[in-house]
Order: structure tokens, then C-alpha cells, then sequence
């Protein structure tokens, strides 16, 4: 199962990369580019409790194997497909089989670990979140940059087939602990108002964000994320409502009253949107204005994961009394290494050393803003919410990505068409306005623990 979270993860990466080729072979724009990999997080966020829920009441090793197999249906899709829309459309259908399958992984963890044995299990888990990132922005690099048989783009897709159908083969063979739903799991509902709602208020926020700049802010954006406001507030009073009545709402209540969920949810939300920001805006820049090759802009984010993956297994060990600081720390060395790396590039050079610096210190700070976090929430939460408690966290952490990439994204564009059509993808003031905001996205993540906590 984590070789399967391993391929999903490393799919997000890859296409990271692979962006811009995709706009020049399909002839993308930059809001296409952006759908390209902002849907597959849609779809991913939106029905990742569901997700969950599907695992408690059909068994999770049933419910992973059939995520698994959309997922590896959706990759084949993705790499034939033959016009930008067409990849966005099946790159939905791969979030959603993700969204299926990955949950299932969190909610083994939680049921069949405690103590010791759980922090260790929650350690390999993050290890595998560490070296997908690393391994997706090498192995995209080096099958762009191959381009075999011709094909471009596409074998960042069409690797993840023959992969899938090896774990597809081998899960079948595999007896998965505590895989017989207890009669209670069976009975309890899928929440679908619940899911319509939350899935019309992503929706309503995310599309205004990534095609509103292209359409110069039309009033259809404004009324859009208006709409998706006020569906949000329903779908909070409605969750609430079936929670009293006895139902099964989507996001139960108790769980986000249990001690430091909260403030986890919204740090995790807001590490995942400077990492997905800081990505999607670099790897534009760099093979844009900086001329790198896909191979070079995969390897030149190496460090960032790298150091990310080091951390994230070795802050365990360090000494106790610098737990509590490890995350608003992070939150801090994240701020200062984005205005690092916006400072390096300022002069539009390619900031030799210094800008690998500043990428491992990002790593540095993604890593001791999200493991001790995710790990302090998961450790605590009984196991009876196993399943709500990982799909809550994974939900936030896929929506923080979704508005990292449209949000900074389309600060990043926006940025560079004031500046006129002909600097297009070649300005570094532009990218020194993502870092700036990046930075300050970080430092609200350092004190959000100072008001939240309070409250």
C-alpha cells in the first residue's frame, strides 16, 4: 500500500516538471497548464473522506485495489490523451481513483498500530510522502528529457501502468489486516449531500481562481467565489446539523474538537500550499526565463526534497525540548528560504550556490512545519476516528496544494502579463512577488499556533 502512495505522489511531482512541455505540445495556456495539475486535486480533496468512509464499509483492502485500478486506468488515459482538455478530464478521473485508494493507508495505520509501533508506521509513511517528492522531480526530468520513442510528455503518465498492474497483481495476494468491516462501519451513510456540497464549493472557488486571470476577472469569477463562500457556510451548518441528529456528516465534529486538530488541519493547509506554490511558480520560471532543461529543473529541486525526507525521519530524535518549537520554526525557515530564493533571482542571474541553499533551507522548513504536525494530530486520535481523522488531514493537505497552485500560480501569471507579452515567462519580478507572498503565507503558519491554541 505505501508502494501505492509512493506512485501517487510521484505522479504529482512528475507532472510538476512535465508542465511546460505540456503547454508547448498541446499548445496549453497558462490556465490550462494550471487545471493540468490543479484538477487532479479537485477531484483528490474533495472525495478523499468519502474515500475513507468507502474503506470502513467495503473493507479496505477491496476499496484501495479498486482505487488502484481506476488510477492506473486514468494514467493510460492521461498519456494518450490528445488535447488539453482531455488531460484535464482524465487527470479528474485520476485524482478520484487516488482519492480511493490513498486514504485506505492512513486508516490501516491508525487501526492497527499503537504507541511506538504507530509513530514508527506514521514515520514510514512520511518517508514515502519524502521520497516521492524527491524521486518525482528526478524521474520527470529524466523522461521529459528523453523524450522515448518520441513520445514527450506522455511516460510520466503511462510509467504509473505497468507499476499498477504489478501492485494490482500482488494486492490481490496480500491478506490486509483488519479488513472485515464491523456491522457498524457497514451501516454507516456516504454523506452525499455533504459530498455535492463541499464538491460545488471547491469547484466554485478554485475555477474563478486558475481562469480568471485569462479572462480578466469577468463578474462571473466574483459571483463564483461569492457562491462558493456561502456554500461552504452550508455545507459547515449542515455537517453540524446531521452530527446531532445521529448521522454520519462528512467531517465529524468530535474529531475537529479532539485537542490540536484544528490548528493541525489549518497548518497542514498552509504547508502544502507554499509547497505546491512554490513548485508549480519555480518550475515555470526556471525552464521559462532561466532556460532550464526538464532533466535540470527536476534535479535543481533535489535538495529541497532531499533535506525534506532527511528531516522527516531524523526530528524524532532530536532533543525534547525543542518539540514544541519544531513546527513555528519551520514555519519561520520557510519564510526567510522563499525571500532567499525571490532574492537570488531578483537580478534575473541563476544564483549558483546561494540558490541551493535557500532551496534546502525551504526543505528544511516544509519538513519541520509538516511531519511534527501530522504526526502529533494522527498520534493521539482513537481509533474509532481513524478513518474521518486521515481523511480530514489528507483532505486539507490536497485542498491547501489545490490553492497553493491556483492561487500563487495566478499571482505568478498575473504578474507577468501586466508586464506586457513580450517579458511572458521571463520575468523575475514576477517570481519575486510569489516569493514575497509565499513568505508571508509561511509566517502566518508560525503564529497561527499563538491564536488558535488561545482560542
Amino acid at each position: 500500500m505505501l508502494a501505492a502512495q509512493f506512485m501517487a505522489l510521484l505522479d504529482v511531482f512528475i507532472v510538476n516538471v512535465a508542465a511546460p512541455t505540456m503547454g508547448t505540445e498541446l499548445h496549453a495556456s497558462g490556465a490550462q497548464l494550471q487545471l493540468v495539475v490543479a484538477g487532479y486535486a479537485i477531484t483528490y480533496s474533495v472525495l478523499l473522506i468519502t474515500g475513507a468512509r468507502l474503506g470502513e464499509r467495503f473493507g479496505h483492502g477491496r476499496v484501495h485495489l479498486a482505487g488502484l485500478a481506476l488510477f492506473t486506468g486514468a494514467s493510460l488515459a492521461c498519456g494518450l490523451a490528445q488535447s488539453a482538455t482531455g488531460l484535464i478530464a482524465f487527470r479528474l478521473v485520476q485524482g478520484a481513483g487516488s482519492a480511493v485508494m490513498i486514504p485506505q493507508v492512513l486508516s490501516l495505520i491508525q487501526r492497527n498500530f499503537t504507541g511506538e509501533a504507530r509513530m514508527k508506521a506514521l514515520g514510514a509513511y512520511s518517508a514515502v510522502l519524502a521520497v516521492g517528492a524527491a524521486a518525482g522531480q528526478v524521474v520527470g526530468g529524466v523522461l521529459v528529457s528523453a523524450d522515448l520513442f518520441g513520445t514527450g510528455w506522455r511516460p510520466v503518465f503511462l510509467v504509473n501502468v505497468p507499476v499498477g498492474l504489478v501492485l494490482l497483481v500482488l494486492g490481490t495476494r496480500v491478506l490486509l489486516p483488519g479488513d472485515r468491516p464491523t456491522p457498524r462501519d457497514r451501516a454507516r451513510g456516504l454523506d452525499l449531500p455533504g459530498l455535492v456540497l463541499l464538491g460545488a464549493a471547491v469547484s466554485l472557488c478554485t475555477v474563478p481562481l486558475v481562469l480568471g486571470q485569462e479572462e480578466d476577472w469577468p463578474l462571473w469569477s466574483w459571483l463564483s467565489m461569492a457562491a462558493a463562500a456561502i456554500l461552504f457556510a452550508l455545507f459547515c451548518g449542515y455537517e453540524s446539523g446531521l452530527a446531532r441528529r445521529g448521522g454520519a456528516p462528512l467531517i465529524t465534529p468530535s474529531v475537529l474538537r479532539h485537542p490540536g486538530t484544528g490548528l493541525a488541519a489549518f497548518r497542514i493547509m498552509a504547508v502544502m500550499a507554499v509547497n505546491g506554490g512554490f513548485l508549480f511558480v519555480l518550475t515555470l520560471y526556471v525552464q521559462g526565463s532561466l532556460g532550464y532543461s526538464p532533466l535540470r529543473a527536476g534535479l535543481s529541486f533535489a535538495p529541497t526534497a532531499v533535506v525534506f525526507g532527511v528531516v522527516g525521519l531524523t526530528w524524532r530524535r532530536w532533543p525534547a525540548s525543542w518539540q514544541r518549537l519544531l513546527t513555528p520554526a519551520g514555519f519561520l525557515i520557510t519564510a526567510l528560504a522563499a525571500l532567499g530564493v525571490g532574492l537570488v533571482l531578483k537580478d534575473g542571474g541563476e544564483g549558483g550556490i546561494a540558490l541551493y541553499a535557500a532551496y534546502a533551507g525551504v526543505g528544511v522548513g516544509l519538513a519541520l512545519a509538516f511531519s511534527p504536525t501530522l504526526t502529533g494530530a494522527l498520534a493521539t486520535v482513537p481509533p474509532r476516528h481513524a478513518a474521518d481523522a486521515s481523511g480530514l488531514l489528507a483532505t486539507v493537505a490536497q485542498l491547501g496544494q489545490l490553492i497553493g497552485v491556483a492561487g500563487f500560480g495566478t499571482l505568478f501569471l498575473n504578474r507577468l502579463e501586466s508586464l506586457g507579452p513580450s517579458e511572458a515567462y521571463t520575468s523575475a519580478e514576477a517570481l519575486w512577488a510569489c516569493m514575497f507572498a509565499l513568505a508571508g503565507t509561511a509566517a502566518v503558519g508560525a503564529v497561527s499556533g499563538l491564536v488558535l491554541r488561545r482560542r
